[in-house]
């Protein structure tokens, strides 16, 4: 500790685990007790979320980020960070956080056509009461597997209703025994057992009344779980289970129109009768009793069938999750426990919409601002300095029953600043401060020399350096902030990974995949492209890019003279190289992206027309002419002094943008089945002045997003500060 003055803290990385945490360290009412630093490779803020403005200042991400409406720990501290940074509203495009973000109720899937293509659904989802970020009501906690059940329940009712599109025949249901709100376990299920044999006769549209009765009665009894018996509850959703799937399954899959929600239906069912048979609700750490079960899996051990296990709602969680290992298609991998966690949180907890969207990109709106208000807290940044060790204490200098400490921090200084000051990283675009997707290199110290020799300063692969800086416990810091991603702990965690068992276990078991993506401008609209209705985030589409955006709404932010009719960005996972490429391969990133443009121009002559069916001449062949290239539109489209035209046919993609994310601190943490239990929580004490942060760390939500990289530094801050107090991180539920 540093005597009676602050405490220094060095935290490494700026995603938004990193940023949580420097946010709660130097809260106000800390009274400046805290000293952050923030040390980070390259120009700029975000790790997986930064984004930079390219030609014509178009906004060029990561991949596709949206944010959900149950991100209550992100949507909190983004809300305080706005109302601190007191923008005028007056003179700035994104003065508070709902000029920054807005809501997107529009979800669209992709299912194979029985007569072959493609059907594309679009769904509604209304708005839900309050504001993501808001106070719950004193009481109320809806991040509950008991509340979660009671939605499930609720939910199967309404879609039975929903499905009873024709009166019911002549002959009546049998009588629901009296005490409806509360009927005696027994009764109930000899009750149920007696109407079998009568659903079983009367058909599927004659027993509808009944069947929505019976789930009235299920959603009475989950409610009540688990004051009832387990063989009762179990008994009674077998019942009902199979009478659905007997009567029902046959009638709505010969419908294109209904089979989606019968197979919700399915799924829901799965859901009910495995959470009893598991016994989740009584379970020490509820959901997580079943993370070692694939997904599928553990659905298909409780009933569910091939098609809806196959469905588009269910690809589209694995989309939107990036659950393949190795980033192949034909592994998918999810956590049985983590997905149901993701899918009950994202369905039955969000606030306002399901999915909200960004004005500009997430460095523009999430990032630039929180730079901003950490730096007029005092906290200090250091750009271009890439991690290299984190030394620990020699174990021989330990004193007995001392705890290991980290002695040191070693970095590559990758360029000075011309000098001696401050990098200043943010531009200006359309009076909003956003990164540039390249950095300036007049502030730095022979910044032509480097631009000249491609110093790519975000590249794992690219090792050149100026100088080297050691930091010293004790005299530049007391406590580390690690917030690098997991793919980079066994490149500067060398000393911990040697001497502990429980790090390389997490190195092992938690793994990562690499992402593609890509972004076209184009000069016709989405309605001449072909594309019916409002803008839509799409999943559950085919190979290579199963997911993509209408993101129409970023182009009045961008700086284009003649700006574009559209924008779409598309994004998916990409198959990971074999042999492991070397460090000193500096030759992977290209061939990388090179992979990524092949696989981006072959998507869009191959399979682009089933959702824009405008934009090709014939399926095969793309309309390579509706690409606008930003870097004429900055220059003015047309030059007197000769210059070469634009270039024609595919050769025309290479003026959009593309990116092949394989750095190890940019890919994508996956929740594979088995792998939960071998996570690290920020609040491990097993390093004396070491916490880590991070979407890969054990924060209550174990899943690649924002709002478990924003809990997992809250939780780091918690294990520094002791605040936030722990009650006070939503949703976070761990003893």
């Amino acid at each position: 500790m540093n005597g009676d003055g602050p405490v220094r803290v060095a935290v490494i990385g700026s995603g938004c685990a990193s940023v949580a945490a420097a946010f709660e360290l130097t809260r106000p009412e800390h009274g400046g007790r805290y000293q952050v630093t923030i040390y980070q490779t390259g120009w700029r803020m975000g790790g997986k979320g930064a984004s930079g403005r390219g030609p014509a200042g178009r906004i060029e991400e990561h991949g596709l980020h949206v944010w959900l409406g149950f991100y209550e720990n992100a949507f909190r501290l983004l809300r305080e960070c706005y109302a601190e940074l007191g923008r005028d509203p007056a003179s700035h495009p994104c003065a508070d956080w709902r000029d920054a973000f807005f809501d997107a109720p529009l979800v669209g899937m992709v299912d194979a056509a029985e007569s072959g293509g493609w059907v594309r659904w679009t769904s509604y989802f209304p708005p839900a009461p309050g504001l993501p970020g808001d106070a719950l009501e004193p009481g109320s906690n809806p991040f509950t597997l008991g509340s979660y059940l009671a939605h499930v329940a609720a939910l199967l009712k309404t879609l039975l209703m929903d499905l009873q599109t024709r009166p019911p025949g002549p002959t009546p249901a049998a009588p629901v025994p009296d005490d409806h709100d509360n009927p005696p376990p027994e009764t109930l299920v000899e009750w149920l057992a007696a109407q079998c044999a009568d659903w079983l006769r009367l058909g599927a549209l004659a027993a509808a009344a009944a069947l929505i009765e019976a789930a009235a009665l299920v959603e009475v009894v989950v409610r009540a779980l688990p004051g009832y018996p387990e063989n009762v509850a179990l008994r009674l959703l077998h019942g009902l289970a199979g009478i659905v799937r007997a009567q029902l399954e046959g009638l709505m899959c010969a419908d294109a129109g209904v089979r989606c929600k019968w197979e919700i239906i399915d799924l829901v069912l799965a859901i009910l009768v495995g959470s009893v048979r598991f016994k989740l609700l009584l379970a020490p750490r509820g959901l997580e009793a079943i993370d070692d079960y694939e997904c599928r899996d553990w659905l298909r051990l409780n009933g569910a069938s091939e098609r809806s296990l196959q469905s588009p709602f269910v690809r589209g969680l694995y989309d939107l999750a990036l659950a393949y290992e190795d980033g192949d298609p034909q592994r998918p991998g999810l956590a049985a426990g983590q997905a149901l966690r993701g899918s009950l949180r994202m369905f039955f907890t969000y606030r306002g919409a399901m999915f909200w969207k960004m004005r500009a990109g997430m460095g523009d709106v999430v990032f630039a601002p929180f730079y901003e208000v950490l730096k007029r807290r005092g906290v200090q940044f250091r750009f271009f300095h890439r991690l290299e060790n984190v030394a620990l204490a020699d174990e021989v200098s330990l004193a007995p029953g001392e705890k290991p400490y980290v002695q040191a921090l070693e970095f590559d200084v990758q360029a000075h600043i011309a000098g001696g000051g401050e990098y200043q990283p943010l531009v200006d675009i359309k009076g909003l401060p956003c990164w540039p997707a390249q950095p300036d290199h007049a502030q730095l110290v022979d910044g032509e020399r480097l631009r000249d020799e491609g110093c790519a300063f975000e590249s794992h692969w690219d090792r050149r350096c100026v100088d080297r800086c050691t930091l010293q416990v004790g005299r530049d810091f007391d406590f580390v902030v690690l917030g690098v991603s997991i793919g980079a702990i066994p490149h500067v965690c060398r000393e911990i990974l040697a001497r502990d068992d429980r790090w390389r276990a997490m190195v092992q078991h938690v793994k990562t995949v690499a992402t593609q993506a890509f972004q076209v401008w184009l000069n016709e609209d989405m309605a001449q492209l072909g594309w019916p209705g409002p803008a839509v985030t799409l999943s559950a589409f085919v190979k290579p890019f199963d997911t993509w955006a209408d993101m129409r709404h970023v182009l009045p932010l961008e700086a284009w003279r003649e700006p574009p009719q559209a924008v779409a960005y598309f994004c998916n996972v990409l198959a990971d190289a074999v042999p492991e490429p070397d460090r000193a391969d500096s030759g992977h990133p290209a061939l990388q992206r090179e992979i990524v443009r092949r696989n981006a121009v072959g998507f869009l002559n191959e399979q682009v027309h089933h959702l824009w069916p405008q934009a090709v001449h014939a399926p095969g062949r793309f309309r390579w002419e509706l690409l606008v290239d930003g870097t004429a539109d900055e220059q003015g489209a047309a030059q007197a002094d000769g210059a070469a035209g634009p270039p024609e046919g595919e050769a025309r993609f290479a003026t959009q943008y593309w990116t092949a994310n394989v750095n190890p601190s940019d890919r994508y943490v996956l929740a594979l089945p088995g792998s939960l239990k071998h996570r690290i929580s920020p609040l491990d004490n097993s390093y004396d002045n070491l916490t880590i942060a991070g979407d890969w760390t054990d924060c209550g939500f174990n899943e690649g997003c924002v709002e478990a990289a924003v809990m997992s530094g809250r939780l780091a801050a918690h294990a520094i500060s002791q605040s936030p107090p722990l009650e006070d991180i939503i949703g976070y539920d761990h003893p």
